[in-house]
């Protein structure tokens, strides 16, 4: 909601403090206020406030631009007034904030009373008053039928204990909870928020202890508590949404992404709800496709791959679906890479817990061998399908240029989009027609047919899910399993702009980490400071190592990295103490001519003995029993306006255009994820939908 001029809110408690505040910050927007509060003499005060601030986008009314409602909150009949008037007044409700509240006024433990006039007057006004003021607030928005929103005023004593006010602590708690099971109301345009600060320097704030307060690092600044709650007025996104502000970790919101996937169920039925969406498609399967097969074992991947037309097979094998590829996504992986090997280089590096039945081991012979790091897996996948490896054996699969040279062409691409054309027998949990995403070899295709188990059915199909699949799978289980990130924690995301990396940054945000992001250009940085990023290093204009040092002196906690060479240098000083370096790739050592070529690290073991440290690899592949659940996360977090996915504004339209999409991620352009539309027909009809 835009807070513009003509709107009209109502304030309960809004005669000193924090209600005070919101009502004055309301009329610079020009917004009409009713004020409710017990102390008459405050509250006309602040009427008169609002009304000269109002006078500045509104002459010859007609009516007060703002009015004074004396109300006892505990007294339903009064409630119901103050909300009459306020309608008869202004011809609706736009905006509702419940922050009347009270502290207890007897120790809990010393009180020998029936607690008429303590602790249950304590719950009458700080829970029972909300709920009903809540409840009055969505009637009168459901009776004009017009959006609005709701914020209710909590507090950090709702989110953890409260010792020396245990029924404030409990009143506080009652109202997150309340507020936060009421997010289905949004379905009806109305969101309902609440906003839970720390102590701030009020009447009832000030009652806290100098060195309680201290312990806290100081008073909550007010301009932060008013920010708070327009942010949950403006975000259109934010509905059951709890807003935790305190000076020592700035404004999060509560639960974290990883606390709410504890307790959130995804049941079949809830799936079976979400994948309603049905596509549109053509009466008759073509007799053949087209596919981008891998002829060639080369770091370019223009000269490495061709179209071909191959015949669809019919009728589909049983335990199989045939999908129509709408999107596929592109990713630094998919170059072929060139990397020399001598006889001292284990290619157990990789940790691929491969074994080739027809030799234990192998020691390379020093001639140049082609890889590449997606590519490598399909070669595996298609040597499984050979009978020749086996994943679970714990050995390695090590071959020579001809070993690899024997298993070409083979299929490339390994994500991608797109609808269920077909079925076969003894599938009976998938129809044709809904929408799934598949993270196995062969998304450079027209069609391709995969076991039912690996679909991962989804909402719809957008390119916005396929950013989801490699890139956004990669960050969230990364984050959380190697990473083993927390909350208030300093998280470094390199390459922070791209497809992985913005979710990471979006992800160690949500979680309540400060998040410090690396680029290179403005837009990117533009992109990643909408994303919510703390700090944007933008090293066409700011030298990287530089900032880390003066701004991070103690180090960061956890480093997303992506980059490779010189960058994982960089990062492995900026490490704190017990820090965690994740690599996930190394984009810079992918090209070239030669190839990927490995590094070595002298001194490394000291570095990370010395402070704790701990640099893990991550390969997405060995994580696949967690897609399906962290793909689920994702798409919550989406649909629910609190994960952005940005995509790569160049369009690449057909199969034709995959080498051209290859090349424009690897050429330091791209900003967001870079997906290709194979079927752009497809994408018209959806238009016309």
């Amino acid at each position: 909601m835009e807070l513009k001029p003509g709107l009209s809110a109502l304030v309960t408690g809004g005669a000193s403090g924090i209600g005070k505040a919101l009502c004055l910050a309301l009329a610079a927007k020009g917004i009409f206020v009713t004020i409710v509060d017990f102390s008459e003499e405050k509250g006309k005060e602040v009427a008169s406030l609002v009304e000269k601030e109002n006078s500045k986008f509104h002459q010859n009314l007609g009516f007060p631009s703002a009015i004074f409602v004396k109300c006892d909150v505990t007294s339903l009949r009064d409630l119901n007034l103050a909300f009459e008037k306020h309608v008869s007044t202004y011809g609706g409700l736009d905006i509702c904030i419940n922050n009347a509240g009270i502290a207890n006024t007897a120790l809990f433990w010393k009180d020998k009373t029936d607690g008429t006039k303590t602790w249950k007057h304590t719950i009458n006004v700080n829970l029972v008053a909300v709920i009903d003021c809540t409840r009055l607030a969505i009637k009168s928005m459901q009776a004009l039928q017009k959006p609005g929103v709701i914020i209710n005023m909590g507090s950090s004593a709702g989110l953890y204990p409260m010792y020396i006010d245990p029924i404030y602590s409990a009143t506080k708690g009652g109202v997150v909870m309340f507020t936060r099971s009421l997010a289905p109301y949004r379905r009806q345009g109305i969101r309902v928020n609440v906003l839970c600060p720390e102590f701030v320097q009020t009447e009832m704030g000030e009652k806290a202890g100098a060195k309680y307060i201290t312990l806290l690092g100081g008073y909550v600044q007010m301009e932060n508590v008013v920010k708070g709650a327009f942010d949950l007025i403006m975000d259109e996104s934010r509905a059951g949404s709890c807003l935790w502000i305190t000076n020592r970790r700035g404004m999060e919101y509560w639960p974290s992404p990883a606390e709410e996937a504890k307790y959130l169920m995804h049941s079949s039925s809830s799936s079976r709800r979400k994948i309603s969406f049905r596509a549109p498609l053509g009466a008759q399967l073509p007799q053949s496709f087209e596919k981008v097969v891998v002829h060639k074992l080369t770091h370019k991947f223009r000269d490495a791959t061709h179209i071909v037309r191959a015949p669809l097979k019919l009728p589909i094998e049983s335990g199989h679906v045939l999908l129509k590829i709408i999107y596929a996504g592109v990713n630094a992986s998919d170059v072929s890479f060139l990397v020399s090997f001598n006889d001292e280089f284990d290619l157990g590096f990789y940790s691929l817990n491969i074994l080739c039945e027809d030799c234990d081991t192998f020691k390379p012979r020093g001639e140049e061998i082609a890889w590449n790091y997606w590519l490598w897996v399909l070669c595996i996948y298609r040597m499984e399908k050979l009978g020749k490896v086996n994943f679970s054996s714990g050995r390695y699969f090590l071959g020579n240029k001809k070993d690899l040279s024997s298993l070409l062409p083979f299929d490339a691409g390994f994500e991608a989009v797109g609808i269920i054309a077909a079925v076969g027998d003894s599938v009976s949990n998938l129809e044709v027609g809904t929408p799934a995403a598949i993270m196995v070899y062969g998304g450079y295709a027209e069609f391709m047919t995969v076991p039912s188990k690996h679909i991962l059915p989804i909402g719809r199909p957008d390119p916005e899910v396929v950013a989801m699949l490699t890139s956004g799978l990669t960050a969230s289980i990364a984050l959380e399993k190697v990473g083993q990130m927390e909350s208030g924690q300093v998280v470094l995301v390199t390459a922070a702009a791209g497809g992985t990396g913005q979710f990471a940054v979006q992800l160690a945000k949500l979680a309540g980490n400060k998040v410090v992001a690396t680029c290179g250009g403005k837009e990117k940085a533009r992109l990643l400071k909408d994303l919510g990023v703390d700090r944007v290093i933008d090293y066409k204009t700011e030298d990287i190592k530089t900032v880390l040092k003066n701004e991070f002196p103690k180090g960061v906690d956890i480093v997303y990295e992506s980059v490779g060479g010189d960058m994982f240098d960089l990062c492995l000083n900026a490490l704190a103490i017990r820090g965690r370096l994740i690599v996930i790739g190394m984009i810079s050592q992918y090209q070239g001519e030669h190839g990927w070529k490995p590094k070595n690290y002298p001194g490394l073991v000291e570095k990370l003995l010395t402070k704790s440290q701990s640099v893990a690899g991550f390969f997405l592949p060995q994580y696949s029993y967690l897609w399906k659940e962290h793909l689920a996360r994702q798409f919550d977090l989406y649909s629910s306006g609190k994960l952005k996915v940005a995509i790569d504004p160049k369009r690449f339209l057909g199969l034709h255009s995959v080498p051209d999409a290859v090349e424009h991620l690897h050429s330091g352009r791209s900003s967001g994820k870079v997906v290709v539309c194979i079927d752009p027909t497809f994408e018209q009809q959806m238009a016309k939908l």
